[in-house]
């Protein structure tokens, strides 16, 4: 009997085999990939001895993340990510993702975040007063250095309250230095990074049976229930939870405040449309969430920053059954992957894709889209649970700093990316401030 199915309809292949994500060079070969073959391609994986897919096109992410998700797994890297995190939100999968979703999100919500006014202004504060001394010196200031050291004290505070400085004296030292002064993100340091978890679960414990009720998220996660059963976390369930929050909510507003500070020094005509918004804003210590979120031209800004550097550049999923994209059949078991950073540049919805315009996100331009030509907190059920407060971070520090000073670039080489699990420079951005006033 003869077999009379249609062969499997393959989209082009790159002539390069490489692990994508993996590589150094990965974004620069996608780069040209992109460039060759546009919406979708696929990759020989050799550390998997399988063949990867890319797809660019917001129909096909789509269908990944929302119409389809319930076809795809989270892929590759992930496995990495779980030694790191344990099995937070960010990797769990099915029903126990699903549960833990449901407890965690409501602590996001839109009046928990605005409470947190107050902490992130003091840490900008501190922040000011280290850029004032540096001001006057005359010196440069490692703006990237710093905004590392800015968000994790923010999110540190966010999530352990008057507790961080408890586990310091503890510790004799700051135990969470580990994710300003080790750069890298591998295997040495997921060691030192899981060895925080034990100190963490100490904490937990400690809250819970003291039954404390205070402003922070290690008590809103103690308080959760799951809807379905009443049962709250475990120890390990919440510790897991709580090493996600300090990564994802550390990272990716440091890497994206670093680059917008770096895209501001290059468009002064940008700038000075920030400063003119910034100047004529009431001048409060402690501007509110909804304050923030009216500085039409600052938020504009945050957008085009993580249009264009968006701080996770590459996601992966894979299927579990066959799926068609770009109107190729994808076998099941494929992984799939598809990356922010070009989705942002598409030549179909954005024009002159490498300048920093932040004006194309004016309501005109945003009704123009497809909404997943944009996504730098993902989309669908797995998008980002911390996307308000990130923003609110963002904007306040914008709105406190650059009312102040300009940052002026100090080149002593040219600006490189580094595209491994974000999207940062290759090495740390130094300026320095011009008081303003």
């Amino acid at each position: 009997m003869t077999d009379t199915a249609a062969p499997l309809r393959l989209p082009p292949e790159s002539d390069h085999p490489f692990d994508i994500g993996s590589t150094e060079d990965s974004l620069e070969r996608m780069r040209d990939l992109y460039a060759r073959f546009g919406d979708i391609y696929r990759v020989y994986a050799p550390g998997r001895q399988s063949y990867t897919y890319v797809v660019n096109h917001p129909d096909d992410v789509r269908r990944i993340l929302i119409t389809n998700n319930r076809n795809y797994t989270k892929g590759v890297g992930f496995d990495r990510i779980k030694i790191l995190l344990g099995n937070g939100i960010i990797v769990s999968e099915g029903e126990f993702w699903k549960r833990q979703r449901r407890m965690i999100q409501p602590t996001f919500h839109r009046k928990v975040v605005a409470r947190f006014g107050e902490l992130i202004a003091k840490s900008n504060d501190q922040l000011l007063a280290r850029w004032q001394a540096a001001a006057v010196a005359g010196a440069p200031i490692n703006v990237t250095d710093d905004m590392s050291i800015l968000t994790l004290e923010v999110v540190l505070r966010a999530i352990f309250g008057d507790d961080v400085d408890t586990m310091t004296r503890e510790a004799g030292e700051n135990p969470f230095a580990v994710l300003t002064e080790e750069p890298a993100r591998d295997l040495r340091f997921a060691y030192r990074f899981r060895k925080l978890a034990a100190m963490i679960g100490k904490l937990v414990d400690r809250r819970r049976e003291a039954g404390e009720d205070k402003f922070d998220y290690v008590s809103m996660l103690l308080a959760a229930r799951d809807k379905e059963t009443g049962a709250a976390m475990t120890t390990r369930e919440l510790t897991d939870e709580i090493t996600t929050l300090i990564i994802a909510g550390h990272e990716t507003t440091a890497s994206a405040l670093n680059w917008a500070w770096y895209l501001l020094s290059q468009n002064p005509e940008v700038e000075s449309r920030l400063h003119a918004e910034l100047d004529v804003a009431p001048d409060e210590a402690i501007p509110s969430l909804q304050g923030m979120e009216a500085l039409k031209f600052t938020n504009q800004v945050i957008q085009e920053t993580m249009r264009v550097y968006p701080p996770v550049w590459v996601i992966s999923r894979r299927t579990i059954e066959a799926d068609t994209l770009a109107g190729y059949e994808v076998p099941p078991g494929t992984d799939v992957f598809f990356s922010p950073y070009f989705l942002h540049r598409h030549p179909q919805f954005w024009q002159d894709a490498e300048a920093f315009q932040p004006e194309r996100f004016a309501a005109a331009g945003d009704a123009e889209r497809p909404k997943l030509a944009y996504l730098p907190f993902s989309a669908g059920p797995h998008h980002c649970v911390g996307e308000t407060l990130a923003v609110y971070e963002m904007l306040m520090h914008l709105y406190k700093v650059a009312r102040r000073y300009r940052l002026v670039f100090q080149p002593d080489e040219p600006v490189e990316l580094e595209a491994m699990i974000n999207l940062r420079t290759r090495r740390p951005l130094f300026m320095k401030l011009q008081p303003r006033s």
